[in-house]
């Protein structure tokens, strides 16, 4: 264990909406350090989604970040040789962090042409509660109240 906790890093907010949740979202999208390309994918996917729903992209954005953010998660703890799925709660950063990356994971499996289209497809898709994205949290969902028994072995 460490002795003392790393500091927080804080991310500068985006160019154009001027968001940090923006910011984070494209540092995930990002590949091989090419944050310009990232944003303008970014950027791209949410007039895309503007265009396609007649709504606000951003905050459909946020709508579909929400909807796939989970809850609870289940998380392996060893108890006299045996080895228990124990459920718990999701930190409020770490849900963030895995909506994000279930996104983006989901999105890159996506069949359309260029990434811009898959992510605004995905956008819109988890936005109405469905798609790829969303069955990984219902399936996080499932699991942890599969193992619900095991709550007792909470650290």
């Amino acid at each position: 264990m460490r002795k003392a906790k790393p500091k927080k890093r804080y991310i500068l907010p985006d160019p154009k909406f001027g968001d940090t949740l923006v910011t984070r979202f494209v540092n995930n999208l990002m590949v091989d350090g090419k944050k310009s390309i990232a944003y303008s994918i970014f950027y791209d996917a949410i007039a895309l989604v503007e265009n396609k729903t007649g709504e606000n992209g951003l905050e459909t954005w946020k709508k579909a970040l929400s909807n796939v953010s989970p809850s609870v998660e289940v998380k392996s703890r060893r108890v006299g040789g045996a080895t228990f799925q124990v459920p718990l709660e999701v930190r409020p950063d770490r849900k963030i962090s895995l909506g994000m990356k279930w996104l983006i994971q989901f999105t890159r499996k996506r069949g359309e042409k260029t990434m811009t289209d898959k992510l605004a497809a995905e956008i819109i898709a988890a936005s109405k509660g469905e798609g790829a994205s969303i069955k990984k949290k219902d399936d996080t969902h499932r699991m942890a109240e599969a193992n619900k028994a095991f709550s007792h072995f909470r650290f």
